[in-house]
């Protein structure tokens, strides 16, 4: 007897009355409920507006589920078109089978339409909602989890899943819950592409290829330890190959996309940034408004001490012709008055030396 294990509910279905809340269902909600919050406060973040990812997300939903039902049925037929199967049973999501390379590329599909309608680039979109698929998905392998459904090999672990259900060839024991390290990978991841956009600020769809490559990584392990049935191909499950496959075609996106289109998008939505608050509680828009006017106000400011410069200039070159004219005149009158001077006492000085002279002569000749 285990003394320490995971016990399986009893029930994957409760019952409101007539209405059946399931489990799984539930798991998926919550998920998505999750993916589309953070994504949210991401692309705010990144400049969007508010409300953009939830109307995206309503068209990536719907095809999402559709993607994942889909792959589940084509990948394993057998479970519902081989004898003594009903194929209506392909219908019954609620019962569980969803597969996640399916869900992601059909819901891409319909986030493209979304994206298209509302004029923005489909890999900024991809890019805040990253982390929020992996933590998504984290939520949604709880579905399998009360679906008793998705364990690993036989082990006496103490965190050892026990399996009490015997449908559908099930054999009732202890395994490895891969539904929780599968849950408890994708966690990780969320938060690695949370500190790696971040750290590196990863743009044009990076973040969300850096979360498909680590994601495709930890399936790869855990893929290989599963039970159930699934098709094989040189002796690898289906999944395996699938994420190998996957996994070198997002890490060929981010080389490529780094060298071709480096650094992170400006603008992620055209007319977001008049929408998005200032720090001061004005809105962009107010905020751009005021800085046009101040550069307008600066410029007439330039341009009116450029006009004051310009005449101080024409009244500076107009002031030393005056001084230059005020000081030759001033010079000139000591120079004309010296001269005036001169000119009279010479005349009066000349006849009192002749006069003198005279005097001196005739006063010789008397004696």
């Amino acid at each position: 007897m285990e003394l320490a294990y995971i016990p399986s509910p009893s029930h994957g279905v409760l019952h409101l009355g007539p209405i059946p809340l399931r489990g799984y269902a539930f798991c998926i909600i919550i998920g998505v409920f999750v993916a589309v919050w953070l994504g949210n406060k991401r692309w705010i973040a990144r400049g969007g507006r508010t409300g953009t990812v939830a109307d995206i997300a309503v068209w990536a939903v719907p095809f999402g589920l559709v993607g994942g039902r889909l792959y589940h049925v084509i990948t394993d037929y057998q479970l519902y078109f081989s004898e003594g199967r009903d194929w209506v049973d392909a219908f019954k999501i609620w019962e569980g089978g969803l597969g996640i390379w399916g869900a992601i590329a059909l819901g891409a599909l319909g986030a493209w339409i979304g994206c298209r309608r509302r004029g923005i680039p489909l890999p900024a979109w991809a890019d805040a909602l990253a982390p929020g698929v992996a933590f998504a998905q984290a939520i949604g392998r709880w579905g399998n989890w009360f679906n008793q459904e998705l364990y690993g090999k036989a082990t006496d672990v103490p965190w050892a899943l026990h399996i009490t259900s015997s449908t559908d060839g099930r054999v009732p024991g202890y395994y490895h819950p891969t539904f929780l390290y599968e849950s408890l990978w994708c966690v990780g991841v969320g938060f690695l592409v949370i500190w790696a956009d971040r750290r590196f600020k990863l743009g044009h769809g990076r973040a969300f290829a850096l979360y498909v490559a680590a994601y495709c990584v930890g399936r790869g392990w855990i893929e290989y330890m599963r039970v159930d049935d699934a098709h094989h191909i040189l002796g690898l499950r289906l999944n395996d190959w699938t994420a190998m496959v996957v996994f070198l075609l997002a890490v060929l996106y981010f080389v490529l996309s780094a060298r071709l289109r480096p650094g992170r998008e400006e603008i992620v939505e055209p007319g977001a940034v008049a929408d998005a608050p200032a720090e001061d509680g004005e809105t962009a828009s107010d905020d751009a408004e005021g800085k046009t006017e101040g550069k307008a106000k600066a410029k007439d400011g330039d341009k009116s001490a450029g006009e004051d410069e310009a005449d101080g200039d024409s009244v500076g070159l107009d002031k030393p012709a005056v001084t230059e004219s005020v000081t030759s005149s001033d010079s000139a009158e000591p120079a004309g008055s010296a001269s005036g001077t001169d000119a009279e006492t010479e005349p009066d000085t000349e006849p009192d030396a002749e006069s003198t002279s005279r005097d001196e002569a005739g006063s010789a000749k008397k004696s």
